[in-house]
């Protein structure tokens, strides 16, 4: 079985959560403590986000995440900064006390889009982030039955708000748990747009780390609604690797592009299976994501195998990432959400400040 070398980040990213946090008790990364975390040419550089009435306890973790840092072989420096942030406000309707709104599209259907943000979700929540999904796919929506929840529905709050489902620590919301699972969406755009519009702004997302946002396949109005909308911090793309999916891939990559909103990374689904010997067959072609993610200068995420476990759990309502944390496509799926934090850490880094003397 190939498995590729851990990158110098996540080695960093590894050390730093064998240190506890005083608080919770977790590592510093699954704490959620470490932010804008890049490791380039030996040169490593963090900050080490305390809250304002704890923060001279995390002196001295700073000292040790920095030496822990410098331990690990092939960095030659690190800059480690501490910084204290007050607690957000309590609950409130919309996005606007999330940090990070992070889209999941495909551009085509039938590639298991669905599937992987909710794993994906579930990976940003074993991390110890406060997680959410918000399932956009209104004329096909898949988080009722990926998350176990189809017979529940959410709370109506005052102001017309309404308070997601909660399910495997994650706040969830999905026009399916509004209307009869085998009902048919027969909505007008304008009607699609405006329920996209009433899952951002109405239901009471409260304090979030991540949010992510299952988008329907397609470059239409719902995708465009969101873009004009939401603040993103940058797009998931998810393809199979025949030319197919991967043409579609290729438009997806240009509407994000177009409309300013950063590229995170491609994931390749259904990459390969692999049989109990380790032998892989590529049943739909090999390595046609990451091909297309580097003609287009996008950063190429990881691959996920064809699995059955992924399958019957996604069946069963009980995703595979939360209830099987071990499983080879889980540990996966946390690699590549450790991936996708750095890489937001690093297309919204701050252009340097420049001094005319």
């Amino acid at each position: 079985m190939n498995v590729s070398p851990p990158s110098l980040t996540d080695k960093v990213a590894a050390r730093l959560d064998a240190i506890a946090d005083p608080l919770t008790g977790k590592g510093l990364f699954a704490a959620g403590r470490v932010s804008g975390l890049e490791a380039n040419n030996g040169k490593v550089s963090f900050t080490l986000e305390a809250p304002a009435e704890a923060v001279k306890q995390y002196v001295p973790i700073r000292d040790l995440a920095e030496a822990g840092a410098r331990a690990v072989a092939g960095v030659t420096h690190v800059t480690a900064v501490l910084t204290a942030h007050q607690a957000k406000a309590s609950e409130t309707a919309g996005i606007g006390r999330v940090q990070h709104v992070i889209a999941v599209a495909s551009a085509k259907g039938g590639v298991g889009k669905s599937t992987v943000a909710v794993n994906l979700a579930c990976a940003f929540t074993a991390m110890g982030l406060k997680s959410g999904l918000l399932d956009l796919d209104v004329y096909g929506p898949s988080a009722p039955t990926l998350l176990g929840i189809a017979n529940q529905k959410p709370r109506a709050g005052p102001n017309k708000t309404i308070f997601p489902l909660t399910a495997f620590g994650l706040k969830t919301m999905s026009i399916g748990y509004l209307v009869d699972a085998d009902s048919a969406m027969i909505w007008r755009g304008a009607m699609a747009t405006s329920a996209v519009r009433q899952m951002l702004d109405d239901v009471v997302w409260g304090e979030l780390d991540v949010l992510l946002l299952d988008l329907p396949p397609g470059t239409g109005d719902v995708q465009l609604t969101l873009l004009q909308r939401a603040p993103l911090s940058g797009a998931v793309i998810v393809s199979t690797p025949q030319e197919m999916a991967l043409a579609d891939v290729r438009r997806g990559l240009s509407m994000f592009e177009k409309t300013r909103a950063p590229i995170l990374g491609v994931i390749e689904n259904m990459a390969y299976f692999e049989t109990p010997d380790g032998a892989r067959t590529y049943i739909f072609g090999e390595g046609g994501a990451r091909r297309t993610a580097e003609a287009a200068g996008a950063p190429f995420l990881g691959e996920i195998a064809i699995d059955v476990a992924l399958r019957e759990s996604a069946d069963l309502g009980q995703p595979l990432t939360a209830v099987d944390p071990e499983a080879e496509t889980s540990k996966r799926f946390r690699e590549i959400a450790r991936k996708t934090l750095a890489n937001i850490s690093q297309v919204n880094k701050p252009a340097p400040r420049i001094i005319v003397q």
